[in-house]
């Protein structure tokens, strides 16, 4: 039998493997968790266009509601990705998923905007480190040949989670009495669903190979070996190595983040955390704000949620069409091609007013947008090694998520000086900036993952 007690060899026996059906417990586990996580962000977009008509809010005050959950993303960001370096993927996925699901139940009896943002600041912080840790986890399982088509996919599970959001927030919250409320106490499901992802999932085996629990890894790669393949066939010759840094798996906290900025490494965390700015600035500006902008347009309530449920439902096919080009085009060229989509669509939809224009313009809007974000995920753990992965990539969204916060204020202060236009041709210049900085990356189609 071959030894398998280093990473080195672990490694190349995940890249040969087909798609098990191990693969599938893997990625629709994290999905679901992904899923749960987008409803929460998309439900808040019609919590604040219901309160701004029910509790006479301003624009100002509730756009503070956002802002706080995303100061709460900045932080668990940054915080889940050293923890999911040092206590492993799984255990930290579930946390995230246990603190947010209860925050967001918690959020439904909340009795002013005080109590409201305080707790949307505690969602967050189980949502900002939930993210680039699953994408992490599922990168270090999926072989190296599909590994970007399967990121894009679980990416895609944000799309079901948002259009869920969008059905509840267009046949709940208008309807029914304090339905804002009801449509957050339906957030509390993921504190259930964390206990299925702690112990029906396995933890990572490169992880656990770098940590120096050989026989743990062992046993993860040999359940995949063992599960019966989906499709695809198991490679003949191991996948090209990538350039591998030297190895940081016993580093500290410190020399940890130190180690992002080393000279291999440098280049490639500037263009991240920019692309990662630039693209949170725009998608939360634009998002979060749509119900409330359709609504002050004109539309009422139940027109406006209905607008956004229609423009929700392109992001799936802008999901699809990424997966496909990613393996294609590789990261980098289709990361920049969508987020150039985006900068156009954002443009037309600043000066659309008619409602065939205004349907047009934010599916184009959605549909680039959310291809942009699943080819972001994809490359974002390309970019480090195991030792590094969780780290890095929590660092790029927690950088991300300070645009984040910065966005729901900014919106209507761009409102003041120059109106909806305005708003979104700043949205597109964004995008476009973030569209050149994604050249700065390391492209990893088809090359294996430091380990």
């Amino acid at each position: 039998m071959t030894d398998t007690s280093t990473p080195e060899t672990v490694a190349p026996r995940l890249d040969r493997l087909p798609f098990t059906r191990t693969h599938l417990k893997v990625l629709s586990g994290s999905g679901a968790g992904w899923a749960l996580d987008a409803m929460d962000v998309g439900l808040i977009s019609f919590v604040i266009a219901a309160l701004v008509a029910q509790w006479d809010l301003t624009t100002e005050a509730s756009s503070w509601i956002a802002s706080a959950g995303f100061a709460g993303m900045a932080i668990g960001a940054t915080l889940g990705g050293l923890l999911a370096d040092r206590i492993g993927r799984r255990s930290v996925f579930a946390l995230t998923l246990l603190v947010y699901g209860l925050a967001t139940g918690a959020s439904a009896l909340a009795g002013g905007i005080a109590a409201l943002i305080a707790l949307r600041f505690v969602v967050g912080l189980g949502l900002g480190a939930e993210l680039p840790v699953a994408s992490t986890y599922v990168s270090e399982f999926a072989p190296a040949r599909m590994r970007g088509r399967l990121i894009v996919i679980l990416e895609a599970f944000w799309a079901v989670g948002w259009t869920a959001s969008a059905l509840i927030g267009f046949f709940v919250i208008p309807n029914v009495p304090e339905g804002w409320r009801w449509a957050l106490a339906l957030g509390a499901v993921p504190a259930l669903y964390a206990l299925v992802i702690r112990w029906g999932l396995p933890e990572s085996p490169r992880w656990l190979a770098r940590r120096g629990r050989q026989e743990e890894a062992e046993t993860v790669v040999g359940l995949l070996e063992a599960s019966p393949p989906l499709f695809g066939s198991r490679a003949v010759r191991p996948s090209v190595a990538a350039a591998q840094p030297a190895p940081t798996g016993g580093l500290g906290v410190g020399e940890r983040l130190r180690a992002l900025w080393a000279p291999a490494l440098r280049r490639r965390t500037v263009a991240l955390w920019l692309v990662w700015f630039c693209v949170n600035f725009a998608y939360y500006g634009a998002f979060i704000w749509i119900p409330t902008l359709l609504f002050s347009q004109g539309f009422d309530l139940v027109k406006s949620f209905g607008f956004t449920l229609i423009i929700t439902l392109a992001q799936l096919p802008g999901y699809a069409v990424a997966a496909w080009l990613i393996e294609v085009w590789g990261r980098r060229a289709t990361l920049s091609v969508f987020l150039l989509g985006s900068g156009v669509s954002a443009v037309l939809f600043g000066q659309s007013s008619a409602e065939w224009a205004i349907l047009a313009t934010g599916m184009a809007l959605s549909f680039f947008n959310l291809g942009a974000w699943g080819a972001l995920y994809a490359a974002t753990p390309e970019m480090y090694p195991t030792s590094l992965r969780a780290t890095g990539a929590g660092w790029a969204a927690g950088v991300g998520r300070i645009a984040s916060i910065a966005a729901p204020p900014s919106v209507p202060l761009m409102i003041g000086v120059g109106g909806i236009g305005l708003v979104f041709l700043v949205f597109a210049v964004f995008f476009v900036v973030a569209a050149v900085a994604a050249w700065g990356l390391v492209e990893g189609r088809g090359s294996a993952l430091a380990d």
